[in-house]
């Protein structure tokens, strides 16, 4: 573990994953390094799979908050990344933006599934999110990204994402999201989240669409499949709730197949 620091500005965390074909059919994790807010657990894996849970010890980010996570999966291995809870980002006593930085590397025959548990935006919080990500040619990525605006009847604070998905080298999506309190006019609006307080994204990467491409369609009302420039595809919701925006999200996975 990379240690975590409590500055004036706030508390500073890594938190690192490796995962590797153990040559006998399924994958090890000769690095599983985290602590603190980044606490990281092994569970019980599915054949191949190796799983592990990333359990909030401590509340946060809160402002002045940076955390980051890496997760690195290496050919042939296997790997899915869960959260035993919801991450609230929260105000603090630093007026500070809080950053948490995500990035992750799937090589040439692996695959990753990182599905954590949604992100709340607490009233006067302040957090910028980025989730950078490289797939080999023939890695697979199922990624979520689930975002709720506010706790129960309560206003959200200012929330930022940002995620780059990169397969082969090349670029298949760059896509930002800014809402709440100083977030660009119309984020609320019929061209933005419409009234709904929560929005998520599914990135599906698979070599096989490289030659069968994922159609674009609508998925109900309020969620839509788009094939990306390469093997891939994003499906972007919005719900009224966190319980409805998972159920249209792993919905629009099953029919991805």
């Amino acid at each position: 573990m990379d240690g975590v620091t409590a500055t004036a500005g706030g508390v500073r965390a890594r938190a690192r994953i490796v995962a590797r074909d153990d040559g006998r059919g399924g994958t090890s994790l000769p690095v599983l390094d985290g602590d603190g807010p980044l606490a990281l657990r092994r569970t019980r894996g599915s054949g191949a799979e190796a799983r592990v849970v990333l359990v909030g010890a401590m509340s946060g980010p809160l402002g002045g908050d940076q955390f980051a996570i890496e997760a690195d999966v290496e050919a042939g291995a296997r790997l899915r990344v869960q959260s035993a809870a919801a991450t609230i980002a929260l105000p603090g006593q630093s007026k500070g933006e809080a950053r948490y930085d995500v990035r992750l590397s799937v090589a040439d025959g692996g695959e990753l599934h990182w599905l954590p548990e949604q992100l709340i935006s607490a009233r006067g919080s302040d957090l910028r999110v980025t989730t950078r990500v490289d797939v080999g040619a023939t890695g697979r990525l199922v990624l979520r990204e689930e975002q709720v605006l506010g706790r129960v009847g309560e206003e959200p604070g200012r929330l930022g994402s940002r995620i780059r998905v990169g397969v082969a080298g090349r670029v298949v999506l760059d896509q930002e999201l800014a809402c709440g309190p100083g977030a660009p006019g119309g984020w609320d609006g019929p061209a933005g989240l419409g009234g709904f307080r929560a929005v998520g994204q599914l990135v599906v990467v698979r070599p096989e669409f490289a030659d069968a491409p994922v159609p674009a369609r609508v998925l109900g009302e309020n969620a839509a499949v788009m094939p990306l420039a390469g093997p891939a595809a994003l499906v972007s919701a919005v719900a009224a709730d966190a319980l409805r925006l998972r159920r249209l999200l792993d919905e629009a996975l099953d029919s991805l197949g």
